[in-house]
């Protein structure tokens, strides 16, 4: 779990309760011997900037590129993607990110913080809706050819996933609803046992 800022306390409650032994990672050493990792929501310039002072960028890329599986919600998702549209004006309209999924994401495609809502999602593979709070939401307005979009809200995909890298515009940890969760975490065993 990256534990340097935003909702990574309520991230790790649902994972140990799927199961999952789970440990905070604010260094790169805290990463020796993971099989995945949880990027939380929060603010993702913030977090970018966090990731620059504690040296994480590569390490986190190393950890997916020895076959560790990644899972980003909300500012976690954006940190993941390729490209980023709507970047501080301070940032000179960049952001930095991990490149690791092959979509665009705009930031804050839902509205602004009092535009927060919560909905019920349509999930491949689920056979109930799925509960999602979105908060200052992205959406990831393209996805490469990899991506496979596992949810989209208005024409919007929201939740997608690209081999180890799961991304979801939602904060799923806002909600009773374990599904992600567990669903992150086989995805980690399966990893494991290949």
């Amino acid at each position: 779990m990256l534990a340097l800022q935003g909702a990574f306390r309520e991230h790790r409650r649902h994972l140990e309760a799927v199961g999952a032994r789970v440990r905070d990672v604010r260094l790169p050493v805290d990463l020796d011997g993971l099989d995945g990792l949880v990027l939380p929501g929060g603010e993702s310039t913030t977090m970018g900037r966090l990731l620059d002072a504690f040296g994480l960028w590569e390490p986190i890329r190393n950890l997916h590129g020895r076959g560790g599986v990644l899972w980003g919600t909300c500012a976690g998702a954006i940190l993941l993607a390729t490209d980023i549209l709507g970047a501080p004006p301070q940032d000179d309209g960049r952001q930095r990110s991990l490149g690791l999924l092959d979509a665009t994401v705009q930031r804050n495609a839902f509205g602004r913080q009092v535009d927060s809502f919560t909905t019920a999602l349509e999930v491949e593979g689920f056979e109930s809706p799925l509960e999602a709070v979105f908060i200052r939401a992205p959406a990831f307005v393209r996805t490469g050819a990899g991506v496979q979009v596992l949810s989209a809200l208005a024409g919007q995909p929201v939740l997608v996933q690209s081999g180890r890298v799961l991304a979801s515009a939602f904060h799923p940890e806002l909600t009773v609803d374990r599904r992600l969760h567990m669903q992150f975490l086989r995805m980690v065993t399966q990893q494991v046992m290949v």
